[in-house]
């Protein structure tokens, strides 16, 4: 069993003791640590939080919790149901709400859950406001009103169909090129809120052909929901059989996107971001965000622009006020998460979809040989369990000194340039491991690198 109490929120494998992972005694707490903060903010009344959910089996137990710790709190609440965390996050905006809770486990196994915060910009708590959380949890400073003065409860379906109509809205996708390239488009949803919206959205952008793999939402996950190639076979077996022109493959709460090639071979979840900023810049030129984990390729397209790409610290958050530090066009994370400023400064794999689907369309190419225009470089991601008899500052002591003399970063973990890329180690955000990812030009090149690395922090 597993409980992570950090800056991003509560995740953690459903049942077991309080404190040792996600009880409902730990829901109720962090809910109410949550609520007091946003009364905390804004110090008035009438206040207003969005909650919606992913289709995780747990998610309509952790939802009603939640929402019942709010309202307890005198907090009114529109409950969205089952929804993308980026519709929940323009949800918040677009209802001039207080703030929000996404209730998703993003990319981790079915048996996890957890709650995801928003302030009321709609965007991931920073990380001296989650903090204050977190603090507030740890002293149980909470404030239950009586009867009386309990907050409301709205049900509101609608959201979906509002962020289709926005990324509809948006210039740069172009319906029209869509719909005259007639594209058969394979989707693998995950069993998730993905099945339910992605089928609308190719439609509404002109998409008369889509098979649906793993569509319906009950949370059956029919494979490891990380979108990475090793969980991805089936999807690539279905494009192929299904003669498809693409196929998109995203994570349980449509945050990020994975794209299959017509031949069933990965475009590359790193190029994902490479390929849509292709397509931005190419209309709108301007600087460039990715975190420090991200391809380099980012940064040659950027440059390619004459334009300049600048690095941000992993999550999120962090990749946000980075781009608006930067006032970047586009931004995100190599993992497939796609942050579009004119929509907003979210990972959206929805927008993301959009926008691919014109680049493509215009590009009058398949979508391999679209792949192929771009830098190669590929990334070797390993992880190790987090030994916690070992200080991880020992650790990164022990990488810096075997690379002496190389350019490095410590904004996160450590990131060391070198040959032909780069080599990071950090602690995960979200799991009790240490990820160490390597890039190079070739597999080889890549997996040398973090080896190396991972031979260091064995013998620490």
């Amino acid at each position: 069993m597993a409980l992570i109490k950090s800056i991003s929120g509560i995740r953690g494998t459903i049942g077991g003791k309080p404190g040792e992972s996600l009880s409902p005694v730990d829901i109720v707490k962090f809910a109410a640590a949550f609520g007091t903060w946003v009364q905390a903010r804004h110090q008035k009344n009438g206040l207003k939080v969005i909650v919606g959910r992913d289709a995780r089996k747990s998610g309509s137990m952790v939802n009603n919790l939640v929402i019942t710790t709010l309202r307890s709190l005198g907090i009114s609440v529109v409950d969205l149901g089952m929804a993308t965390t980026p519709t929940v996050e323009l949800a918040v905006t677009g209802t001039h709400a207080d703030g929000g809770i996404i209730i998703t486990a993003s990319h981790n196994p079915a048996d996890w859950n957890a709650l995801k915060l928003l302030n009321e910009k709609g965007e991931f708590l920073s990380a001296m406001d989650g903090m204050n959380v977190l603090e507030i949890a740890a002293r149980e400073d909470f404030n239950f009103i009586s009867n009386d003065f309990t907050g409301s409860l709205e049900q509101d379906d609608s959201w979906g169909k509002k962020h289709i109509d926005l990324i509809l809205a948006l210039k740069l996708v172009d319906i029209k090129a869509i719909k005259t390239a007639g594209f058969t488009v394979a989707i693998d949803c995950i069993n998730s809120v993905g099945g339910i919206i992605l089928p609308q959205l190719l439609k509404s952008l002109g998409v008369d052909k889509v098979i649906e793999l793993n569509s319906i939402p009950d949370g059956n996950f029919a494979h490891n929901p990380e979108p990475l190639p090793e969980n991805l076979k089936g999807i690539s077996e279905f494009v192929v059989k299904g003669s498809a022109d693409i196929g998109f493959v995203v994570d349980p709460d449509v945050d990020r996107l994975a794209i299959v090639c017509e031949d069933g071979k990965m475009f590359g979840e790193e190029y994902t971001l490479v390929s849509i900023s292709d397509y931005i810049l190419k209309n709108t030129p301007g600087n460039t965000v990715s975190n420090l984990s991200s391809t380099k390729a980012l940064k040659d397209i950027t440059s390619g622009y004459s334009c300049k790409h600048y690095s941000a610290s992993v999550g999120e958050v962090n990749v946000v006020e980075e781009m608006k530090k930067r006032n970047a066009v586009i931004g995100g994370e190599g993992n497939g998460g796609v942050i579009y400023p004119e929509l907003h400064y979210g990972r959206d794999a929805l927008v993301g979809i959009a926008l691919f689907l014109s680049h493509l369309a215009k590009s009058k190419m398949n979508c391999s040989a679209l792949r192929k225009i771009y830098p190669h470089y590929v990334i070797a991601k390993k992880k190790l369990t987090l030994d916690p008899s070992v200080e991880f500052s020992q650790i990164i002591d022990a990488v810096k000194d075997y690379f002496k003399g190389h350019l490095i970063d410590e904004r996160d973990g450590l990131w060391i340039e070198h040959k032909n890329g780069w080599v990071q180690i950090r602690k995960s955000n979200t799991e009790p491991i240490i990820r160490i990812y390597a890039e190079g030009r070739t597999n080889d090149e890549a997996n040398d690198l973090a080896e190396t690395v991972i031979g260091i922090v064995k013998k620490t």
